[in-house]
């Protein structure tokens, strides 16, 4: 087995970054930063928790649920999830959170790293109000650096493209995948849900 284990090693291979790509990293929020956020429906949470193990978690919103307040900060609203907790637990462990930001249709993607805390201040909260609640909580964010993301992974996966999108029939239902991964570890007579019972419970919590 090769394997690629120092920096000039894995530098051989690719060579220098390129003037342009160094010198894009911004250490705040520009304009262009906060309009694409204030665009943006979905953003990918990453964050580490104890022993280095690493999380990514989809948040979703109506674009521009993720509120900047100024070049450095950023208020991201706790959503109703599964309550495993995953982010907020590694937050309490690890303050350093990285945010990817999509906007459909679009082919560049924003990426945030920063420090967070987990903030329960009313102010906070307020701003992040939606239609449906007051947020239990929000994630704070100081934004520590910001970077457009160049196009090419998206315009090779060709993701915005409707004629390449799969039916939900393609894989089997949350339900039954469920089934199979833990069946053995629940009561006998457990029922799961078919898919359209755990769409319609989602719509009721979202």
């Amino acid at each position: 087995m090769h394997n690629i284990t120092t920096l000039p090693d894995l530098r051989a291979l690719y060579g220098p970054a390129g003037e342009r790509s160094v010198k894009k990293e911004l250490p705040a929020l520009d304009v262009h930063a906060t309009r694409f956020i204030g665009l943006s429906p979905l953003v990918v949470v990453s964050s580490t928790g104890p022993g280095g193990a690493m999380d990514a978690s989809p948040r979703g919103g109506e674009p521009g649920f993720v509120k900047v307040t100024d070049a450095h900060t950023l208020l991201l609203a706790d959503s109703p999830g599964n309550n495993r907790l995953d982010t907020l637990q590694n937050l309490l462990h690890s303050p350093h959170i990285g945010l990817l930001f999509l906007v459909p249709g679009v082919d560049e993607t924003l990426r945030v790293n920063g420090t967070a805390v987990l903030s329960v201040s009313e102010a906070d909260r307020a701003l992040c109000q939606d239609a449906r609640r007051v947020p239990k909580l929000v994630i704070r964010v100081t934004v520590q650096a910001s970077y457009l993301h160049c196009a090419k992974a998206l315009m090779r996966s060709d993701l915005w493209n409707p004629a390449r999108h799969q039916p939900r029939t393609c894989l089997p239902s949350m339900g039954e995948m469920l089934r199979d991964q833990i069946a053995g570890d629940m009561a006998p007579g457990t029922p799961f849900e078919t898919q359209e019972q755990m769409l319609e419970r989602y719509r009721q919590t979202l």
